[in-house]
Order: C-alpha cells, then sequence, then structure tokens
C-alpha cells in the first residue's frame, strides 16, 4: 500500500491526464481521439509548450514568471509581418531580425531584473503594456484593416504548416519508442553503476510500455492507417519536440541546469559558493524572450495574420502550464517533462471544452480552478509530517 501511495503521489499529475483524456472521450463519443483533433492538440497549443519551457526556468529560480512574453509574441508578430508583407524582405532575414529583436528585449528585461534588483513582475508588467501597445501600433501603421495578412508568404508558413508524409509516421514513431527505452535503460544503468538510487526493473518497464504507447498512438492517428482522414506528422511538433529536448538536456545534464535548481533552492548559499546568480537570473529571461520568439513563429504561420491580439493570455497558460505540470511556485523543483504533462493537461480540457460547446467564460473557470487546485496539492504534498 505504501510503493502503491508512493507511486500515486509521484505520478499524480500523469493519472489526472489519462483520467481527463478519458472523460473527454465518453463525454465527446470518442471525438476528441479523432485524428484532427489529435493534431489540433499540438497545432493549437504548439505556443504553450514553447512558452512554458522558458516560464520553467524562471520559476526555478525562486518562481519568477515573465508576464511579457504575450506581449512579445504580439510584437515580434508585427515587426515580423511588416517586414515580410510591407517591406519584402526574405523569410530568413526577417525571422533573424525577430530573434535579434527578442533579444534585445530579453537582455533589457534581464539586466532590469537581474543587475538592477527590479522585482521580476514588474519589470515585465511593464513590458507586458509597451509591448502590447507598440506591437498593435505598428499593425495599424501598416494596415488599414488593423491587421498584416501573410497569406502570400508560402515560404514562412510551410517551415510550421507542413506536414511529415504519412508513410513516415509509424517508422518514426518506431525509431522515437526505440531510442526512448534505450535511453531509459542507459541512463538507468548509469545511475547503478555509480552507486545511485535507481527505479526497480518494474517501474522502468511500466513508464516505458506507457510513454512508447502514446508515441505510438500519435503516429498510427498521424499516419491514417486506421482509416481517418490525416494529413501526417505537423512541421511544429517537430519544432516543439525540438525544444523540449533541448531544454531537458540543459535542466538535467548540464551545469548551467544544476545553477537554475541551486538558486531556486538557496539562493543566497549558490552565490556564496561561487555562482554568478545574476548572471544566471539574466540568462533565464534573455531565453524567455528568444523562446517567445520562436511562440510568435509558430502563432503567426498557424493564424496568417499579424494583429493586436496576438499572443493575448499566452503568459497564463504558460504559467499554468507550468504550475499544473508540477512546477513549484516558490523555485527550485520541477522538470521540462512534468511541464509538458501539465501544457497537455491544460490542453486537452480546452480542446475537449470546445468540442462540448461549453461556453468560454466557464471554460476559464475550469482552467482557473484547475490551476488553484495544483497549487493547494503543491502545498499539502511538501507539507512535512507531524509526528503523532
Amino acid at each position: 500500500m505504501e510503493k502503491v501511495g508512493k507511486i500515486f503521489k509521484e505520478h499524480t499529475m500523469q493519472i489526472i491526464l489519462v483520467l481527463v483524456v478519458i472523460f473527454f472521450a465518453i463525454t465527446t463519443k470518442g471525438s476528441i481521439l479523432s485524428a484532427m483533433n489529435f493534431e489540433a492538440l499540438i497545432t493549437q497549443n504548439a505556443y504553450v509548450f514553447v512558452l512554458a519551457t522558458g516560464m520553467f526556468m524562471c520559476m526555478l529560480i525562486k518562481g519568477n514568471i515573465d508576464l511579457s512574453v504575450g506581449a512579445t509574441v504580439c510584437l515580434v508578430d508585427a515587426i515580423g509581418a511588416y517586414m515580410l508583407v510591407n517591406m519584402g524582405i526574405s523569410v530568413p532575414v526577417a525571422m533573424i531580425a525577430m530573434i535579434l529583436i527578442g533579444c534585445v528585449i530579453g537582455a533589457v528585461l534581464g539586466w532590469l531584473i537581474a543587475y538592477l534588483n527590479i522585482p521580476p513582475w514588474i519589470a515585465t508588467l511593464g513590458g507586458f503594456l509597451a509591448f502590447r501597445g507598440l506591437g498593435t501600433k505598428i499593425v495599424t501603421i501598416a494596415s488599414s484593416t488593423s491587421s498584416i495578412s501573410i497569406n502570400d508568404i508560402e515560404g514562412f508558413k510551410k517551415l510550421f504548416n507542413s506536414h511529415i508524409p504519412k508513410a513516415l509516421c509509424i517508422p518514426i514513431g518506431i525509431i522515437c519508442c526505440v531510442i526512448f527505452v534505450f535511453l531509459q535503460v542507459k541512463s538507468r544503468a548509469t545511475k547503478i553503476k555509480k552507486g545511485y538510487e535507481a527505479e526497480s526493473v518494474a517501474a522502468l518497464a511500466v513508464r516505458c510500455v506507457i510513454i512508447s504507447a502514446v508515441i505510438m498512438l500519435f503516429a498510427v492517428k498521424y499516419s491514417g492507417a486506421l482509416g481517418e482522414t490525416a494529413l501526417g506528422i505537423p512541421m511544429v511538433l517537430v519544432w516543439v519536440i525540438v525544444v523540449l529536448l533541448v531544454y531537458d538536456f540543459i535542466t538535467s545534464k548540464t551545469v548551467l541546469g544544476r545553477y537554475f535548481y541551486a538558486m531556486g533552492g538557496n539562493m543566497e548559499a549558490t552565490r556564496l559558493s561561487g555562482i554568478d546568480t545574476k548572471l544566471v537570473l539574466f540568462f533565464a529571461y534573455l531565453n524567455m524572450q528568444f523562446l517567445s520568439v520562436i511562440a510568435g513563429w509558430t502563432s503567426l504561420a498557424k493564424l496568417s495574420t499579424a494583429n493586436g491580439y496576438m499572443g493575448q493570455n499566452y503568459e497564463l497558460d504558460a504559467i499554468s502550464a507550468c504550475i499544473v505540470g508540477g512546477v513549484s511556485a516558490y523555485g527550485g523543483s520541477g522538470s521540462v517533462f512534468g511541464m509538458v504533462v501539465g501544457a497537455a493537461l491544460i490542453g486537452v480540457i480546452n480542446l475537449g471544452m470546445s468540442i462540448m460547446s461549453i461556453d468560454p467564460n466557464w471554460q476559464k473557470v475550469v482552467k482557473g480552478v484547475v490551476l488553484l487546485a495544483a497549487v493547494v496539492f503543491e502545498i499539502l504534498n511538501n507539507r512535512p509530517k507531524t509526528k503523532s
């Protein structure tokens, strides 16, 4: 019984995600499990996975957040669309310019927060207001319709809206499963060799089977092998996977990643140990804005237009994904995998309620309750046990 309780405690959000999927599968009569809705889950929520990755790294440092990311998406998309449409600049040059603008924004915010000690929520709240206003102004100057359409810029859209051929979906899925299982087995063997505590073979097998089943489910759905209408693996999913793998490696396998966790655990002790905490904090916000640009690319390609409403509430979705995924609101704990589970849970709830045609206001209520429940669970879960 104690082992069961430990498993439930460690995998609570994964279990809840499965239950939520089952609930919507029943209430939507299986509609949420269609191939097209599998694609919608990724294409409509790609920005959440990307932004939540950057927000996760900010939150590791004493629960810091960035309220400006949605406004940054608005600004860089407005500038990018203006360059592509009104100035006729090539796609690669426009994308590089968007990255540079995002990095400048991140450097300014990082400097204000790390070196001038301005509280993150105040500095980024200023960006939230300024970048949104500036982005909206650029759109109104460039177009009389209050939006800039990039429908004719196929080169940019294909980078995110195209698909990997259906025939390759299942082979790619099998290759991903083999690589995943190999890495998991290798990681366990390394821990045992170094004398670290390692999970049981049974626990490893269960995780490998579940994750591999999920990978193959997506592969089969995207391939249309079940007779459903499918277009193949969406390219935006490739972008998301690359971002997640890179940042999972950074946070779990590099010295820089350990600095983030150390600062979240005890900022002063980390500083006294010789680590340049200001530089790490500066990097967190520079990186956050860099990822905001990538999220802006996915949104601009998906909507094929830039307007003053781009990126609205994106920062809230990213923060929610992190909190629901088990990233501590106080810093120092969490993982990219947990954040992915949180983002997937938010995405499934959004998609399921949309299919059921639930009033948008009630959708906000549900997401708010889920967010508060996640925070309460974290507090209760980490509360020291009192001896009777």
